[in-house]
């Protein structure tokens, strides 16, 4: 009896320290500004260490809101012709969930080759009637993650990614997930404000190999041929890239995306963030971008946030931040869940990684960085509309937080690498 109850508990804590752990050795030190976001040698070093090259001829169409987003996505999957994948965390039923089903099914009765990947937790509050009526129309469905034994030390790790791509010429990221929360243009408490964005050209092929990547480690098949991966013509002006992160390889890949771009940041740099909860060396990062002159700007959720708990450890850690200068603002109308990071009016990262340890270090996640200044002008223009409707803190504002909060908050921030 005791070796089989200390065998159950070495199991459980085995488990646990495998959930927790955030794998591999980090990035440590703070990464010298040597050159600048306009210098070429940025975007050599940004195609180097992140993985995929950042190539010419993309064409990336912002979108705003459940009523701008929803649309353009059915709109392409309604006119698929060979293949339709996508990966998403959160999918819950409702009016949208259903939608997406159906327009999914309709496909493929229609011959198109679907293919949907789920986060086992994520659609948690998907009902099991759309499940079957996509699986009964021929789409394959897959959970990644699921809970089977097989899976238990990797439970902690989530697919936060939110990737959908259409004949393999039309690719959609960002931060929006499929459910009735996102309707609406952020009008009330009700509808949350988000972006996402409308991809074509080369790069394309990136964000169908982002896709695949968990596609293969769910379902063991690899999906190739033109249907997913056409010759692809220049569709616009812009160079891009789709990197992937995850802990399984590639886990520094989106923190360093960050650190780099903030550390070659010259003149600005914008974060819209849905959950801020900034490790040590990220916060140096962003104090050392101040000292050099850089204006920073960053955009979180308020009062009405579904994740308390994170923005209690996300306060904790403001102080030295709002100290150097640093501009918080809370966004007032309702749930803020953008995830944009725009440097010098130049430089800008979406998809669906937040400025955490969750995404830094823990979940698979994707992001489309985009080099083009006439671009990253209309997420300026989007980030100061955000910004008019967003209340500044103060430090002294911060400072005069009850005690309770301080320590609640504190405790928070304690651990904030699971966050």
């Amino acid at each position: 009896m005791e070796i089989a109850l200390a065998v159950l508990v070495t199991a459980i804590v085995t488990i646990v320290i495998l959930n927790v752990s955030t794998g591999e050795k980090k990035i440590e030190k703070r990464i010298h500004p040597l050159y600048g976001i306009e210098d070429p040698q940025f975007l050599r070093s940004m195609g180097t260490l992140l993985g995929p090259p950042i190539v010419p001829g993309n064409r990336v169409t912002g979108l705003s809101n459940g009523d701008e987003i929803f649309p353009a996505m059915l709109e392409a999957i309604r006119g698929a012709q060979r293949t339709i994948t996508f990966e998403t965390f959160i999918y819950w039923s409702g009016q949208i969930g259903r939608e997406f089903a159906d327009a999914l099914s309709e496909r493929a009765l229609s011959g198109v080759r679907v293919h949907v990947l789920l986060d086992w937790v994520g659609s948690a509050k998907m009902t099991q009637d759309l499940l079957d009526e996509m699986e009964k129309a021929g789409v394959e469905v897959r959970k990644y993650h699921p809970l089977r034994w097989y899976n238990l030390g990797r439970l902690n790790n989530r697919t936060h990614r939110k990737l959908l791509v259409v004949d393999g010429q039309v690719g959609f990221t960002g931060g929006v997930g499929i459910a009735d929360n996102w309707l609406g243009h952020a009008e009330d408490e009700e509808h949350w404000r988000d972006s996402h964005y409308r991809l074509e050209g080369p790069a394309v092929a990136q964000m169908q190999a982002a896709f695949l990547d968990n596609w293969m480690k769910t379902s063991g098949v690899v999906l190739h041929g033109d249907g997913y991966f056409p010759e692809l013509e220049a569709a616009g002006d812009c160079p891009a890239q789709v990197f992937r992160s995850s802990p399984a390889e590639g886990s520094e890949s989106v923190r360093l995306m960050y650190l780099l771009s903030i550390t070659c940041a010259r003149h600005s740099v914008r974060i819209s963030a849905a959950y801020f909860v900034p490790d040590d060396l990220s916060v140096e990062t962003i104090i050392a971008a101040r000292r050099r002159g850089v204006s920073v700007q960053i955009i979180l959720p308020g009062k009405k946030i579904d994740a308390r708990f994170t923005r209690r450890a996300s306060r904790s850690r403001w102080g030295a931040l709002l100290e150097a200068g640093v501009e918080l603002h809370e966004f007032q109308p309702t749930m803020y869940h953008c995830k944009i990071m725009v440097v010098d009016e130049h430089w800008v990262s979406v998809g669906s990684t937040n400025f955490d340890n969750r995404s830094f270090r823990l979940n698979d996640e994707a992001n489309l960085d985009v080099y083009d200044r006439d671009f990253a002008g209309t997420q300026v223009r989007d980030f100061e509309h955000d910004l008019q409707r967003a209340r500044p803190v103060t430090l002294e504002e911060w400072k005069r937080r009850p005690l309770r909060e301080k320590v609640v908050e504190h405790l928070a921030g304690l651990l904030r690498s699971q966050l």
